[in-house]
């Protein structure tokens, strides 16, 4: 169970959330939902404990399964297989078990060797005590059903893309959480996802539905996955940004909405009685305040009727939209861009080779692939971000590329909102530039904000703003639409449609496909090239 007391959070200056006192019990699958910005990525890490209060406490009395939005791996040299063991400790065991085999290989007969025997049954004793042979194949199963097949479990975390890293967290955190401590108890852990389905096929996110459904722990989860949420949780916590609140709805996600439509009616309905009933008392005060014998009455009477009006809740602002426009491309040749043999390999782990690619003025290109096909990865080197290991990028006359790169690498986390956006256009006029930042829904104390204290959602429109600085004729895009509340993905959605340039495009959102209506689309490994039909649809949302 997790306990928030009189918790107030603030990014800067701003007050995300004040007074608020909140409970995660065991069976409660909650909803964490609000527009971006409202601070639903901070309430998560607070209560995850990876990040502190302004004010208030936050306890914890069982295990707790966080997965942040951008995972920061720690040792980058273990293999996906250990780093999913590790949830219960079990990596270690099997080093060590490895390590008593080698020695017993290596020792002859005598003390030694015996030593080296018992080592081994002692630590092997432990390890199926804990269930590790059952655990092996149940964390493999869990992986599977993520989209990590045993190949890639035998692979270190630094060859893997930021996707297959991502499933591999989300993995381990489930792996944790499925160990009821043995004979079919349930599990206490708390899960905590910030959402949990970037990057997962349309098989592997209708299994996590089922496996979170199942789940006898708490449950927090923030997603823009409206299915999702409509199959697993059965209690919604709306973060409303105005009023710097929690409004706590028990009930499934369908009543959430229609309940929520309801008092939004209410809301509505009473401001309006109050604002008529007002303006009628404010009217008859001026009249007798006119007379100096019901001047007392009138002030009065104005009195009454501001008392009406500040006894109503407030007002909740229509949730505000950035205004997304890509950038006019800048004048370009017939083909800025073309590669030439690009290959690329992770180790003696080959990625793809001998890709060929030509983007012509105005061209709209989807790369598909399966997970770990190397859809980033061929991003990266045409973005310049990453060097091939053999072929060459050629730019042609006029190229002016902008990068979005789906984990953010492209913002310095440590420098504010205004100093990203300064150094993605340094020439760019500076009012011209906080113009383009208000139109993002970036303004005041936020342009101070350091990058990284923003959420998911604010990270992906100020990474968009960038590019919308650039004049870029070719826009290189990899999962644009993540972490984007639907309004705000809409945006992106029509910016796709009006764009004249170039695109690029790597994503998991057939939405956004169909928002490019592509000429071609290149499938990776092997870097076939092929018009686009229709058919390809189906592969958008299994790659």
């Amino acid at each position: 169970m997790i306990t928030a007391t009189d918790l107030e959070l603030r990014a800067g200056s701003r007050i995300l959330l004040s007074g608020a006192n909140l409970r995660v019990q065991a069976g409660d699958r909650i909803g964490l939902v609000g527009r971006n910005g409202a601070g639903k990525t901070t309430s998560m890490r607070v209560l995850a404990g990876e990040g502190e209060p302004y004010s208030g406490t936050v306890s914890a009395n069982s295990a707790v399964g966080y997965l942040p939005q951008d995972p920061r791996e720690g040792d980058l040299t273990v293999s996906a297989k250990d780093r999913v063991l590790s949830a219960r400790g079990l990596d270690e065991m099997l080093r060590k078990m490895e390590k008593a085999q080698s020695a017993m290989a290596e020792l002859v007969d005598g003390p030694q060797n015996e030593k080296a025997v018992r080592e081994y049954g002692r630590i092997e004793e432990r390890f199926s005590a804990l269930g590790g042979y059952a655990a092996e194949s149940e964390a493999a199963r869990i992986c599977a059903h993520l989209g990590l097949p045993e190949r890639v479990l035998d692979q270190q975390i630094a060859t893997l893309s930021g996707g297959q890293r991502r499933r591999v967290e989300l993995a381990r955190i489930l792996f944790a959480a499925s160990d009821g401590g043995g004979g079919g108890a349930p599990s206490a852990t708390t899960l905590l996802l910030d959402e949990p389905t970037n990057h997962l096929d349309a098989d592997s996110i209708t299994w996590l539905r089922s496996f979170l459904s199942a789940h006898d722990g708490g449950l927090v989860v923030i997603s823009h996955d409206t299915e999702l949420l409509a199959a697993v949780v059965n209690k919604v916590w709306f973060l409303d940004a105005t009023r710097g609140e929690v409004d706590v709805y028990n009930m499934d996600w369908k009543r959430y909405q229609d309940a929520r439509a309801t008092d939004e009616k209410r809301r509505r309905r009473e401001r309006a009685n109050a604002e008529k009933k007002a303006a009628a008392l404010h009217t008859q005060a001026a009249k007798m305040g006119a007379k100096a014998t019901k001047a007392v009455a009138a002030k009065n009477m104005a009195r009454r009727a501001d008392q009406l009006l500040a006894g109503l809740d407030p007002e909740r602002q229509h949730d505000r939209v950035a205004k997304i426009r890509f950038p006019a491309p800048a004048p370009c040749g017939r083909t800025p861009l073309t590669a030439e043999g690009l290959s690329k390999a992770f180790g003696s782990l080959e990625v793809f080779t001998g890709v060929d690619l030509a983007v012509d003025r105005g061209a709209k290109v989807v790369v598909l692939g399966l997970n770990g096909a190397g859809k980033t990865t061929l991003l990266r080197l045409l973005a310049g971000t990453e060097v091939a290991d053999a072929g060459r990028v050629v730019p042609g006359h006029g190229l002016r590329t902008g990068y979005y790169a789906q984990e953010h690498d492209t913002l310095d986390l440590s420098a504010s909102v205004w100093e990203n956006i300064r150094h993605a256009s340094p020439d760019t006029p500076e009012q011209q530039l906080r113009t383009l930042l208000g139109s993002f829904m970036f303004s005041g104390d936020q342009l101070s904000q350091p990058a990284g204290t923003l959420s998911g959602g604010e990270k992906t429109r100020l990474a968009l703003a960038g590019l919308v600085s650039s004049a870029a004729n070719v826009l290189l895009l990899d999962e644009p639409t993540n972490n984007l509340d639907p309004a705000s993905r809409e945006q992106v959605l029509d910016a796709l449609r009006r764009f004249d340039g170039a695109v690029v495009l790597v994503t998991h959102d057939s939405g956004a496909v169909e928002a490019l209506e592509p000429d071609k689309v290149i499938v990776l490994p092997d870097g076939t090239e092929d018009f686009w039909s229709a058919d390809y649809l189906e592969l958008v949302q299994l790659a």
